[in-house]
Order: structure tokens, then C-alpha cells, then sequence
């Protein structure tokens, strides 16, 4: 078995331990929110016999252990609940939501990418005053919460010029992508200033690496020296980075979505905690983890498949 298998399979029998601790946690973490016989009543004061009634339909007298265990085999069978308070599949609610939050996400990861690892490139290579003028973008994007760039692009681009619309998920692809401009590039900000960052420092570091210089004195043209040995060296960490920052995006994005009025998962899962909707709740939850856990995974074979190196030395292992 070569290093690279015996990576993978690490990664897969570390990735299936993280989603099982993953869900006992969410379980116990939102049972411990309190009594949801006041969510399942309705909102009206129950009574002893609908308090009675409640507690037998869905097992609250059950051992803890054996509720969980309930909730976990209806997982794998595809049956994730009823929501508390739509009184409805929780799949229903959370399908047609995943998509918005999905589109969301890929445009932000493109504006991540593009501007993120692109102005890194721009300040490793293109002298002092470039350099100077990212880091000092860099910073000032470090600097400012996603809801304050909400805050600022409303009040620019969508009040005061008029350009963007202000509220909703739009109809049609091309409206809702002009919709979602806005939120992602408020989303952005932030990971792109990130990743910027981490892309500058990658490359520099290859940049003054010995094989380089003596990939410089061979003569070898100076596009061929970075494309083949200083970002391919470099994308391993950057791609790592890259990686945790996309998984993180699905749970972030919950504050644009909400001060945008995205109807995703994020918004979802705020209004759901809010009103005690626990089968949401956990759904959403173990959703968001098990993104955040396979895009991890998927960063680090990826990047083992560029540089076989990284697992052989044990960078990987």
C-alpha cells in the first residue's frame, strides 16, 4: 500500500469519525436549547393531554441515547423530519433553499479566486509599490465584517446609485445572478483579502527558494520557472487554504443571506433556531459540517495529487 492510499483512507476513516462526533454533538447541543413542546403546540398554551399527546408522537420520554439513535438511522434512510413549525419535510424546506445558497456560494468563490489569488500573484511579482498597495487592500478587507460591506454596498450601489436590487433571490437565472452580486461580493471581501494574502506569501517564499535560482541560472524563460516551480510548488498551500475558506463559506453565508433577504440555508438556520424548530436545526447543522468536512478532504487529495512529495515526506500523512 504507497503513502498516497494509505492517505486516502486515512482521510476517509478520519472524515466518517468527524460526521458521527459531528451529529452526536448537534444532537445533544440542540436538545440541551430546551423543551420543544411549546414549538410542536403551535403556539398556543398546551394542555396536559396535548403536552401527552406530543411527547408520544415523536418519543420525548425516550432515553436520550435511543432518540438520537432514532434520528440518526431515519438520516441514512433518507427521512429527515418534519419541521416543528411548517409542519412539513424538512427536506422540502431545505432542497429548494440549498440552491440559492449554492449559487451564492459558487459566484463568491469565483470572485475569491479570481481577485484573491490573482492580486496575491500581482504583489509576489510585480515590484514594491504593487505590493504595498495590496497588502494595504489586504488589510483594510481583513478589517471590515461581512455585515458592514453588507452595510456599504446597500447603501452605495443599491440605494444611492440604484444599480443592484436591495431584497431577494430574483427570477430567472440572469435576475437572480444580478441579485446575488451584491451578497457575494460582501461575502468576499474578507476571503479574498485571505487568500490573497496566503497566495503573496506562498509564492514569495518559492520565489526565493533554492531551485529557482537554479532554475534562473540555466537560463530557463521566466514564465516556465512559475508556472512549472514556483505556483505549482506554491498551489499546495494555497489550495489547503482555499479549501477551508470555500467549506466556511456555506455557514457565512448566513449573514449576507440575511442582510440581503436570501431565502438559503443560512437564513434557514437562523429563523429556525429562532423559533425552536430543532428537526431544522439539526438538519441544516449536520448539512453545513458534512460540507465543511468532505471540501477539506477533497483540498487535501487534491493537493496530494499535485505534489506527491507532500505524502510521501509526511506532509499529508
Amino acid at each position: 500500500m504507497n503513502a498516497l492510499t494509505r492517505m486516502l483512507l486515512g482521510r476517509l476513516g478520519g472524515l466518517l469519525l468527524t460526521l458521527f462526533l459531528a451529529s452526536v454533538v448537534i444532537y445533544s447541543a440542540v436538545l440541551l436549547t430546551g423543551d420543544p413542546i411549546a414549538a410542536l403546540a403551535g403556539g398556543a398554551k398546551p394542555t396536559p393531554e396535548l403536552i401527552e399527546q406530543i411527547r408520544a408522537e415523536y418519543h420525548l420520554d425516550d432515553p436520550v441515547w435511543s432518540r438520537y439513535w432514532q434520528w440518526l438511522t431515519a438520516v441514512f434512510q433518507g427521512d429527515f423530519g418534519r419541521s416543528f413549525v411548517y409542519k412539513t419535510d424538512v427536506t422540502t424546506l431545505v432542497a429548494p433553499r440549498f440552491g440559492i445558497t449554492l449559487q451564492l456560494v459558487l459566484l463568491t468563490v469565483l470572485l475569491i479566486l479570481v481577485f484573491g489569488v490573482g492580486s496575491g500573484i500581482l504583489a509576489a511579482t510585480r515590484g514594491r509599490a504593487v505590493d504595498r498597495t495590496v497588502a494595504t487592500a489586504t488589510s483594510l478587507g481583513m478589517a471590515l465584517p461581512t455585515f458592514v460591506v453588507a452595510i456599504l454596498l446597500i447603501w452605495i450601489f443599491a440605494k444611492t446609485l440604484g444599480w443592484f436590487p436591495v431584497y431577494g433571490d430574483g427570477d430567472g437565472f440572469w435576475d437572480r445572478l444580478w441579485h446575488l452580486i451584491l451578497p457575494a461580493i460582501s461575502l468576499a471581501v474578507l476571503f479574498i483579502a485571505y487568500i490573497s494574502r496566503v497566495t503573496r506569501s506562498s509564492l514569495v517564499a518559492q520565489l526565493h527558494s533554492e531551485h529557482v535560482d537554479t532554475a534562473r541560472v540555466r537560463g530557463i524563460p521566466r514564465g516556465r520557472i512559475f508556472g512549472a516551480h514556483v505556483f505549482r510548488n506554491a498551489s499546495p498551500q494555497i489550495l489547503a487554504i482555499a479549501g477551508t475558506t470555500i467549506a466556511g463559506l456555506f455557514a457565512a453565508s448566513a449573514i449576507a443571506e440575511v442582510a440581503f433577504g436570501l431565502g438559503g440555508i443560512g437564513s434557514l438556520l437562523v429563523q429556525a433556531a429562532a423559533r425552536a424548530d430543532l428537526p431544522v436545526v439539526q438538519i441544516v447543522s449536520l448539512l453545513l459540517v458534512t460540507i465543511f468536512v468532505v471540501l477539506n478532504a477533497a483540498a487535501d487529495v487534491i493537493s496530494a495529487l499535485i505534489d506527491p512529495s507532500s505524502v510521501e515526506g509526511g506532509g499529508l500523512a
